[in-house]
């Protein structure tokens, strides 16, 4: 729980949603190194967390994100080139923590995501965006490159699309967002909440364990070639989680047409 002046919001319901806000309205959520540092901690915290299951990225206000705050580069244009690149290496962190969480993550998606912003977008398993949303990655119009974000942008929407819009900085829409990949699906903006109710639904009907398991097999294999020491290391996987005994309840309850027991602790 956290105050509700502070530039980032964390909560935990007793489903296990942890929900990470980012409540700088006024300045249309635009961040800096004091609040990267603290989405760091919050995308630790719920990853250390055994009761979160669903982690969900959003924002207060008519913007998701500006990208970065005036007063911050300001600043980092008067630090070193070292300063800088510790500066840097703070957001990538950051970056890399939303990553990797061990647990779905989900981006919801309103108004303008500018610069670093389409970085945490792209770092979050599922991005659900209002229709209306605008996206730029915007660097460039003031002689910088989106450097720390690239590997996920570009992972997320594909090396040729990224040649242009890092280089253009154009705005595009949603629906081209959502063509492109960077969103998982644009909705109204009445419909922007329902829509991620339906998949915490959904992903807290599954093995806790396995959810995560499932996201780490993903990354393994992607860009894996199909040869024999990845067969072997997917039926070493599946073999584990089939006499682990999240997999044993699970398979049990299927079994005997019974619910397993992460579905009884969520009331489901």
């Amino acid at each position: 729980m956290t105050h509700e002046d502070s530039a980032v919001l964390y909560q935990v319901d007793d489903r296990g949603v942890a929900t990470v806000t980012l409540n700088n309205p006024d300045k249309h959520n635009a961040f800096d190194d004091a609040m990267i540092a603290t989405l760091t901690d919050y995308f630790q915290q719920a990853a250390k967390d055994k009761a979160v299951r669903v982690v969900v990225l959003q924002a207060r206000g008519k913007s998701f994100s500006a990208g970065a705050n005036l007063q911050w580069m300001q600043r980092m244009a008067q630090y070193t080139e070292a300063e800088n690149e510790r500066d840097a290496m703070a957001l990538a962190t950051m970056l890399q923590t939303l990553y990797t969480l061990p647990k779905l993550t989900i981006a919801r998606v309103q108004g303008a995501a500018f610069g670093g912003a389409i970085g945490l977008i792209a770092c979050c398993d599922i991005a659900i965006g209002s229709r209306l949303s605008k996206f730029c990655l915007s660097e460039v119009k003031i002689g910088l490159i989106p450097a720390t974000i690239a590997p996920y942008v570009v992972e997320a929407m594909g090396a040729r699309v990224c040649r242009r819009y890092f280089q253009t900085a154009e705005v595009f829409s949603a629906r081209r967002a959502r063509r492109l990949g960077l969103l998982s699906e644009a909705v109204t903006e009445d419909e922007l909440d329902s829509t991620i109710e339906d998949v915490i639904t959904q992903v807290i009907k599954n093995g806790p364990s396995a959810v995560g398991q499932a996201k780490a097999l993903v990354e393994y294999v992607a860009g894996v070639p199909i040869d024999e020491a990845l067969m072997e290391k997917t039926s070493k996987w599946i073999a584990s989680v089939r006499v682990s005994e999240e997999g044993q309840q699970g398979l049990d309850a299927f079994l005997n047409k019974q619910k397993p027991a992460w579905q009884e602790s969520n009331n489901d």
